[in-house]
């Protein structure tokens, strides 16, 4: 099992994080932002490839493993998550990097993209949703909507009892085995079950959701539409490579319509994996890194 020496990182954002930080602090730097349910292992296959002439940087995010939970949903809202990113890149002295975001860690980039353009200088999206489109097929695309009403449920403040009852095993199996074939991560098993049970993880983790603020209608639902779908929404003005696993179940293809407008700069890479390609498929990531790098996906 490939494992990485982990430092303890207070920042000023009043949290510590758990960092991994592999490469050399002269090379281009990166930073991989993990998502839900998982940690800085969710680039375990990544980051010794790109550590080889880039400076890695992968934290356990606030919430995760072993790495801060302050108490109350408040403290989980993603502009409080950006903070934390921006205050860890000053804390290696870094000013403008790359940034590679998987799932909500996807989300966060996104709105530190937008947001601070002086610090991002590229993105790097792997099935994450950006939240125009996201917010918009929530609406409009039935589909979507019925794939994400997970969210629903993972803001019900009843869950953690019932995860209580039956066990983080089962929960585990029930929440993974719907996304990914089990020998792909039996392995890791352990290591979820774990950070998991560190005390206040799963209450942190979820609070994520609680704090966020896409609206999920219910099936039969008509609720009013946001304003903000109907107004015109600012572009992605870095490039950006989307990294696009078309057998995710949870984030459809629908949430690659439209998206080249709202990112002029993208270039779309299509792989074979499901919702967690960074583990399902690394090589697949790293290639289209690579290339896109180099220029030669353009």
């Amino acid at each position: 099992m490939q494992t990485f020496q982990q430092h303890h990182i207070d920042l000023p954002t009043g949290v510590t994080l758990d960092v991994v930080a592999e490469g050399s602090p002269e090379n281009p730097p990166v930073i991989l932002l993990h998502g839900f349910p998982e940690s800085h292992r969710t680039w375990r296959h990544i980051i010794p490839d790109l550590a080889r002439d880039h400076f890695v940087i992968a934290p356990d995010q606030r919430g995760y493993a072993r790495s801060s939970k302050p108490e109350g949903v408040e403290n989980y809202t993603p502009d409080r998550i950006v903070a934390d990113l921006l205050a860890l890149a000053d804390h290696f002295g870094i000013d403008r990097f790359t940034l590679v975001g998987h799932d909500w860690g996807g989300a966060i980039a996104w709105m530190a993209a937008l947001q601070h353009p002086d610090r991002i200088a590229r993105l790097v999206i792997v099935n994450a949703p950006h939240p125009f489109v996201f917010q918009k097929s929530l609406f409009d695309d039935m589909a979507q909507r019925e794939a994400s009403q997970y969210i629903t449920a993972f803001r019900n403040t009843d869950l953690e009892a019932h995860i209580d009852r039956i066990g983080l095993s089962a929960f585990f199996d029930g929440s993974f085995m719907k996304h990914t074939d089990f020998d792909r991560i039996a392995d890791e098993k352990p290591v979820y079950l774990d950070q998991w049970g560190q005390p206040g993880a799963l209450t942190a983790m979820l609070n994520w959701y609680r704090a966020s603020a896409v609206q999920v209608p219910a099936m039969d639902e008509t609720p009013d539409r946001p304003a903000f779908l109907d107004a015109p929404f600012p572009p992605i003005t870095q490039d950006t490579l989307v990294i696009w696993g078309l057998g995710d179940k949870a984030l459809l293809p629908s949430q690659l319509e439209g998206l080249d407008t709202l990112v002029p700069g993208m270039t779309l890479v299509k792989v074979d994996a499901g919702h967690f390609v960074p583990w399902e498929n690394p090589q697949g990531v790293i290639d289209a890194f690579r290339a896109w790098e180099a220029g030669a996906a353009r």
